[in-house]
């Protein structure tokens, strides 16, 4: 079960409905939902809570859109079980939905820095959009070699350019 099933179908408590929702309608967007919907399927899962937020505290949840990878999941919501997920990478085994798996034809074609960022992508970020300047820490590259390998991954059709951009993606979540 994906991540936002799991928080779907959890009983959100006092302490983690700000998070939980926060996350859920990020992740909703960045799986192309509309805000519209995302917001109604909030709305729905907020009023189905013992105890719902206020329409102050909901709309906090709305208040920016971030990418949201599975490490920043994991981080704050402990009870997310990854092992049956497509994206993710873990004992060795790929799922049919990562990058490398669906790139594995390319992978010869590409140039020695592009398949070392392909498989940054892969596994340590696994079905994570991370920053160039991240990839370039985490790989020791240059930043502008970085953005060049992204460039030519996204031309060939292995990534979403959009997706990896120049700006921290990191999240800070308050807990309450």
């Amino acid at each position: 079960m994906g991540c936002i099933r799991q928080i779907l179908s959890r009983d959100l408590q006092e302490g983690e409905r700000n998070n939980n929702l926060f996350i859920l309608y990020n992740l909703l967007l960045q799986n192309k939902n509309t805000k519209e919907y995302s917001r109604k399927i909030i709305t729905e899962k907020n009023n189905s809570l013992r105890k719902p937020l206020t329409s102050k505290d909901l709309n906090k949840v709305y208040r920016k859109d971030y990418h949201i990878g599975c490490r920043g999941i994991r981080e704050k919501l402990s009870y997310i079980e990854c092992d049956h997920c497509a994206y993710r990478f873990k004992d060795g085994k790929f799922k049919a939905n990562n990058i490398l798996i669906k790139n594995i034809r390319a992978l010869p074609e590409l140039s020695n820095t592009q398949r070392g960022i392909a498989c940054l992508l892969g596994t340590v970020f696994e079905a994570e959009y991370p920053s160039i300047s991240k990839i370039a820490l985490k790989a020791k590259m240059d930043y502008r070699t970085v953005k060049k390998a992204i460039d030519d991954l996204n031309k060939k059709g292995i990534i979403d350019k959009f997706l990896y951009n120049q700006k921290s993606t990191k999240i800070t979540v308050k807990l309450q």
